[in-house]
């Protein structure tokens, strides 16, 4: 057994530090709360001695399906501080920056998701083929055209292919004026059914693509321009505890000096709500993120399922008992930093600070709405690991050391240092991160993994 890491003075139960999972501090009564982080992250089903392993087979969850949230004002947001630090991005014609130039090719309907993929493989770019944009109605359909615009729209895009066939619901006429004033010289279109031979005018499109961000050059932006999406997956006992604080630590720093962070997964806020509530930088943050919360709560019911129904087994064999103690957790990414406001599928980050995207807690979903609202790059905490990826850059950050070794073909960095206060920790990652921006390449990109999933809720026809 290892030490035991008490996090708040009023825990009852600690994490061992060599196996992640919990153990009661003192005698806990069938009934009475278990409390971690210095928030109830359920009750006792039985007896506890103190000790004992507090884990599924003996505390459950107190979350239900109805809460009432208060306002206890808004909290101030701090002016930026320009602290001179900067990392080499390009700068688009709308004025936003990028952390790479890439060429990527967008199907607008998943019957042309093979001629994307034939296209990047010759061609040295990127698809991301998906199975809709055809056969949905109302807010799917919405859906879909607004995550694939947010892809269209990307700046770590230096070139975009539209493809579409030419019959589906998400027509190119329509799609195109989704886009509005889109930079002309950094988007083609290509209606397959218009064209005798789809491959080779993809081909030639490609090739203009090509050459015209060939002239873009990287050029020094301040930290203020970086637009960082937050995420985890496959969490264990030690994520709250050193991968989710250290970037809540990033994130501060971040957001201090006027950069964005994003925090999405809604389901995984269930339990901790109230926290980021509290943190509301106005009334109608507070407002939205209630509206958010209800929202997703009313998702879940809707479909006859129960609003707790989580952690995941693998959450579960990682030491993580109860949604509660997995959103404890998962929130830490956020920091301290104000909430701005909420962002719903499709929108795109407006400021800097700390924003809240709905959407899901599925990790290729989840990757795809913070790619689609303007992240340029992703911090992905795990303590099981995963060699996923979004479209642009996504670190992977290990909150076990037992994992960055295992894998490390998939993890960046490896936050158990944490365990042991290293005081170069925070510094390493902040320069990663960097870094990073800067054009060092993430694992997920070295492995070629970049992938999208979009959301669905209704009726395929």
């Amino acid at each position: 057994m290892g030490k035991l890491l008490r996090i708040h003075p009023s825990d009852n139960v600690a994490v061992d530090t060599e196996t992640g999972f919990k153990e009661a501090l003192c005698d806990v009564r069938a009934g009475e709360d278990i409390v971690k982080y210095g928030m109830p992250i359920g009750h006792a089903t039985a007896d506890i001695p103190r000790g004992a392993r507090v884990h599924t087979d003996n505390m459950a969850t107190s979350l239900t399906e109805d809460a009432e949230y208060v306002f206890h004002g808004a909290v101030p947001v701090p002016a930026p501080v320009d602290t001179g630090e900067t990392f080499l991005g390009y700068r688009r014609a709308d004025g936003r920056v990028g952390v790479r130039n890439d060429i990527w090719i967008v199907p607008t309907v998943g019957c042309v998701n093979a001629v994307a993929q034939r296209l990047a493989a010759e061609c040295g770019c990127f698809a991301f083929p998906h199975p809709y944009g055809c056969s949905q109605l109302g807010g799917d359909h919405r859906t879909t055209q607004l995550i694939l615009r947010g892809l269209a729209l990307h700046p770590n895009a230096g070139g975009v292919l539209v493809i579409g066939l030419g019959c589906e619901n998400n027509t190119m006429e329509s799609f195109r004026a989704l886009l509005g004033d889109a930079d002309p010289e950094r988007i083609r279109f290509l209606v397959c059914q218009e064209v005798e031979d789809e491959i080779a005018e993809g081909k030639r499109l490609l090739g203009e693509l090509a050459a015209r961000a060939a002239r873009d050059v990287r050029v020094p932006c301040p930290v203020s321009e970086l637009r960082i999406g937050l995420k985890c997956g496959g969490s264990d006992g030690y994520s709250g505890i050193t991968a989710n604080p250290l970037v809540g630590r990033f994130t501060d720093r971040l957001t201090a000096a006027g950069g964005a962070a994003v925090l999405t997964e809604v389901p995984e806020m269930f339990g901790a709500e109230t926290l980021l509530m509290d943190r509301a930088a106005s009334r109608e943050a507070f407002d939205d993120t209630v509206s958010l919360i209800r929202r997703y709560k009313e998702y879940f019911v809707r479909h006859g399922q129960v609003v707790y129904e989580n952690p995941s087994p693998g959450n579960k064999a990682g030491g993580i008992s109860t949604l509660e103690d997995k959103s404890l957790g998962c929130t830490q990414k956020s920091g301290s930093a104000p909430v701005m406001g909420v962002l719903g599928y499709g929108d795109r980050i407006p400021s800097g600070g700390l924003w809240l995207l709905e959407g899901p807690g599925n990790d290729i979903v989840a990757s795809t709405n913070l790619t689609a609202a303007g992240c340029t790059l992703i911090l992905f905490t795990t303590g099981r690991g995963t060699p996923l990826g979004a479209p642009v850059p996504t670190l992977k950050i290990a909150s076990n050391a037992a994992l960055a070794r295992k894998k490390a073909r998939w993890i960046d960095f490896d936050a158990s240092p944490a365990l042991d206060a290293d005081p170069t920790l925070d510094e390493r990652f902040w320069r990663l991160v960097l870094d990073t921006a800067s054009g060092a390449p993430a694992k997920n990109e070295l492995n070629g993994c970049r992938e999208i999933a979009i959301f669905k809720d209704g009726v395929t026809l």
